[in-house]
C-alpha cells in the first residue's frame, strides 16, 4: 500500500486519463501483462498535471533511444533499480529484461554479477557504472569511465548515463511514496535487490 493516494481513473484531468490510457498500452506491449496497480507511479504524478506531462515527455524520449542495445538499456536499468531496492522497479524491469533476451540465470546473477561468468566484461562494466552511480554518495572512479570510453562513443556514454539516472529517479520517487511491486513478476524468476534478502521469486 503506497503511503499516498494516487488520482483515480474518475478523477483524472482529461491529460491524465490521455497519459494513463497510453502508459498502460505501452506498459503491456512489453510485458505482455495489465496488473491493477501498474499505474501507481503515474497516478502519483497526476496531482501535478504540469509535471505529468514533463515527467511522460522525458520517459516517451528516453523510450526511443536506439543507439544503446536493449541488452545494454535492460541491464543498466535494472542495476540501478536492485541498488536502491525498489520493488516496483525490480518487478517492472525484470519482466521487461526478459522479453529483451535477459535469461533467468542473468536475473539472479546481478546481485554478484563481478563472478558470474553469465555476464561479458562489457556486461559487468556496465553493471559497475550502474551501480556506482546509483550507491549514496555516487562513486564512477576515472578507471571504470576510461574502461567504459573504450566501448562506447560520447553519444552512447551520455544516454547510458541517463538511461540509469532516470532509472534512479523512477527507483528512488517509489521507494519514498512506498509504491510496491505491481505483480507483473509474479511467480516468475525476479532479479534480487542488492541485500539479497528476496529470493528471486515474486
Amino acid at each position: 500500500m503506497s503511503r499516498l493516494a494516487g488520482v483515480s481513473d474518475r478523477d483524472a484531468s482529461l491529460g491524465a486519463k490521455i497519459a494513463f490510457f497510453f502508459t498502460r498500452r505501452r506498459l503491456k506491449q512489453m510485458t505482455g501483462l495489465e496488473t491493477a496497480t501498474m499505474l501507481e507511479p503515474l497516478r502519483m504524478y497526476a496531482h501535478i498535471p504540469q509535471l505529468l506531462n514533463a515527467y511522460g515527455r522525458l520517459e516517451l524520449a528516453e523510450s526511443k533511444l536506439d543507439i544503446l542495445s536493449p541488452r545494454h538499456r535492460a541491464l543498466a536499468e535494472l542495476k540501478a533499480a536492485t541498488t536502491v531496492r525498489c520493488a516496483y522497479c525490480i518487478d517492472l524491469g525484470s519482466q521487461i529484461a526478459r522479453g529483451w533476451g535477459i535469461t533467468d540465470e542473468e536475473l539472479l546473477a546481478l546481485s554478484n554479477y563481478r563472478s558470474a561468468s553469465c555476464f561479458s566484461d562489457v556486461d559487468k562494466l556496465i553493471l559497475e557504472y550502474a551501480t556506482a552511480i546509483s550507491r549514496t554518495p555516487v562513486d564512477v572512479g576515472d578507471e571504470l569511465f576510461d574502461s567504459l570510453r573504450a566501448h562506447f562513443d560520447t553519444a552512447q556514454l551520455v544516454a547510458l548515463t541517463h538511461v540509469i539516472t532516470l532509472g534512479n529517479l523512477r527507483a528512488r520517487f517509489n521507494t519514498a511514496l512506498g509504491i510496491e511491486s505491481a505483480g507483473f513478476s509474479d511467480g516468475k524468476v525476479c532479479a534480487r535487490p542488492d541485500t539479497g534478502r528476496h529470493t528471486g521469486v515474486m
